[in-house]
């Protein structure tokens, strides 16, 4: 890829990869109180949510140095409308929890928008100017419009973090891999429910030379940033992205 001087090399596996900062975006996966809270969708399905506590540190250690560096920052949730009429009746039915999509929970309705429990963990909590996508479905782009979000911003590269590492990250990645993206995820921003799950996630994202992309971590990241360098040309690049 041409250089420019916001490029830098980021340790990376299968291998390092040279990135363009100004044409990076960070995108954050679902970190909801419905998932890394008691009480909360991930808790009704039987699951311990302290597994994925271990991912908000690393996170917030990559927003703050992608909110130094000026860099476009997308926060994705799951969740459905009060009528429920964008979750299809085979996802509501699907698994044996003590509470059902759209159930009441003690954070509210369970998954839906504008809940209490749909809304983002303080820790990690949307800046007034960055990026919310709601989406219905696993993946970040079905349904959404952050497709054409990336494409005003002139984005080619994302960094992935976010929850589980194996269903919403995972799938994220496919979509991105499929639309020409170059995507990095992030090990240690990432968790699941099942440390054996999160293992094998990764593991498919950079088998076979990378497949479907790149696996780094929050310490590679900010090593790799400089943000006195960054901060004019990211900023220029989302300002101009914003304009179209």
């Amino acid at each position: 890829m041409a250089t420019s001087a916001t490029t830098r090399l980021l340790d990376a596996e299968p291998q390092p990869i040279e990135l363009d900062w100004a044409a990076t975006a960070l995108v954050i996966i679902d970190m909801q109180r419905d998932f890394l809270e008691p009480g909360g969708f991930g808790e009704t399905l039987g699951n311990d949510v302290s597994q994925l506590a271990r991912a908000v540190a690393p996170c917030a250690s990559v927003l703050a140095a992608a909110r130094a560096a000026g860099m476009l920052v997308v926060h994705t949730r799951e969740g459905h409308l009060p009528d429920l009429s964008d979750a299809p009746p085979a996802k509501i039915a699907r698994g044996a929890p003590s509470r059902r999509i759209g159930d009441p929970g003690p954070m509210g309705r369970i998954l839906i928008r504008g809940e209490a429990g749909h809304d983002f963990i303080p820790e990690l909590y949307p800046l007034d100017d960055e990026i919310v996508i709601d989406k219905p479905g696993k993946g970040a782009f079905y349904a959404t419009d952050l497709g054409e979000i990336l494409q005003n911003f002139g984005i080619a590269n994302l960094l992935v973090c976010g929850v589980t590492t194996e269903v919403c990250v995972n799938t994220t990645v496919r979509e991105v891999n499929d639309r020409g993206y170059r995507c990095v995820v992030l090990a240690d921003c990432c968790a699941s429910y099942f440390p054996e799950f999160h293992e094998m996630g990764l593991n498919m994202i950079k088998a076979q030379g990378g497949i479907f992309g790149w696996v780094s971590s929050s310490a590679a990241v900010r090593a790799a940033m400089t943000p006195e360098i960054l901060a004019t040309e990211t900023s220029n690049q989302r300002t101009v992205g914003a304009a179209q």
